[in-house]
């Protein structure tokens, strides 16, 4: 975007770090016909909506199946023990997501094994697995984190050299794709989050899975209501996780908008690009890296500001009425509930210095150039002032070895 110019003034309001209402005003007529439409019918648990939902979405991944669920973190759940992960497992994953990722891995029995992330795309690094791998290992979750796919092609060669599965954490990054295959078939399962502020959200929970195995996706669907077969007849195990037919009804109308939102997320990414080449930022912290093989769909737009002064920009943004957030403030290898696991401090050092410069921005579809200026104006006031923070990283310099 050589010869960018910014739009003449910026917004003197405040800017959020995402706006939900200005995303419903443009689809109220349709959202309200939707839901008064479930009520005429009475039919809220499971039932058409939900197939119709389903259905759309298959499509959509280009997946053979899909299967509606209460939330993304059930989706990863039921993806696991659909496979029959449980007590003696590893499952190899990222440090550097949400905590579901590895809580669902936990919630079978099974135990997350963490390995590094690469320093540009912020996803699982492929050449850290293979090392990772144990008799005990029997699984990858790659994460496609902020909206990027991960390097799949050499996950997909480690698994098949080692009998192992692939599963999708996609849950922020519905739309996006790898060597022009949609994100969701590209394990065994993808999971997604519907979480409202998602890319696509829901009015409340919900989540799905993808997969192109019938027989698998059978067994999810039966774990979803408690194993039942029908007739109370239960095969297995499961618990409650269905999908409501409120939350698939405002779904299927944001459904058909979804790739409108996505370019607009695009745009607005390139336009930030831009903006921060223009104002000379771009030497003072990192963009956000899009691979040429792949389709980002910037579920956070996230910047990377190093020498300590992560927080210090925070904070100015935040006194500016300017919306920023940091995903995620500690990897989940220091977390107080993975103690037990055994990482130290430096064992993982690209996710913990991840921890220590993210900054996200706001990205939203409906975001306004002169909201954009405000943001850039805001940043480039926020890096102007202060100096450098003296101690930079919470964890230790990252590369302070194991204690």
């Amino acid at each position: 975007m050589a010869g960018f110019i910014p739009s003449s003034s910026a917004t003197s309001e405040p800017v959020p770090f995402i706006d939900l209402k200005a995303q419903f005003q443009t689809i109220r007529s349709e959202i309200n016909a939707a839901v008064e439409q479930v009520f005429e019918n009475q039919a809220f648990i499971l039932g058409d909506e939900v197939a119709e939902l389903e259905f759309e979405i298959a499509e959509y991944c280009d997946s053979r199946e899909a299967i509606g669920c209460a939330s993304g973190s059930d989706a990863l759940l039921l993806s696991l023990l659909g496979m029959d992960i449980g007590p003696g497992d590893e499952v190899i994953t990222s440090p550097f997501t949400f905590f579901a990722t590895a809580g669902a891995i936990c919630r079978t029995g099974a135990t997350p094994v963490f390995v590094d992330i690469l320093p540009d795309t912020y996803n699982i690094d492929p050449t850290a697995i293979e090392a990772a791998i144990t008799p005990k290992t029997r699984a990858i979750m790659p994460v496609h984190i902020f909206g990027q796919c991960a390097d799949m092609d050499p996950i997909w060669r480690i698994a098949f050299k080692n009998n192992l599965f692939v599963f999708e954490d996609a849950c922020q990054a519905i739309g996006a794709s790898y060597n022009g295959r949609r994100a969701g078939v590209l394990g065994r399962t993808g999971s997604f989050s519907f979480f409202p502020t998602k890319n696509l959200g829901a009015a409340g929970d919900g989540g799905i899975i993808t997969t192109d195995d019938p027989i698998l996706a059978g067994k999810i669907r039966r774990l979803r209501v408690h194993g039942d077969l029908g007739g109370y007849t239960h095969q297995e195990i499961g618990f409650n996780s269905r999908l409501d037919a409120l939350q698939a009804a405002v779904l299927r109308v944001k459904l058909r908008h979804l790739e409108k939102w996505t370019a607009g997320r695009i745009a607005n990414a390139a336009r930030y690009a831009a903006l921060c080449e223009a104002q000379q930022l771009t030497d003072q912290f990192d963009l956000p890296v899009a691979k040429s093989d792949r389709r980002h769909v910037y579920n956070q737009y996230t910047l990377r500001i190093g020498e300590g002064r992560r927080d210090e920009v925070l904070n100015s943004l935040r006194e500016q009425q300017i919306g920023a957030a940091i995903y995620y403030p500690t990897p989940l290898h220091l977390q107080e509930c993975f103690a037990g696991l055994g990482y130290k401090p430096g064992q993982l050092p690209e996710a913990e210095r991840a921890s220590a410069e993210v900054l996200s921005l706001p990205i939203f579809a409906e975001l306004t150039e002169a909201q954009q200026d405000r943001v850039v104006e805001g940043l480039a006031a926020a890096l102007s002032a202060g100096n450098p923070a003296t101690v930079a990283y919470p964890f230790g310099m990252p590369d302070s070895k194991a204690a």
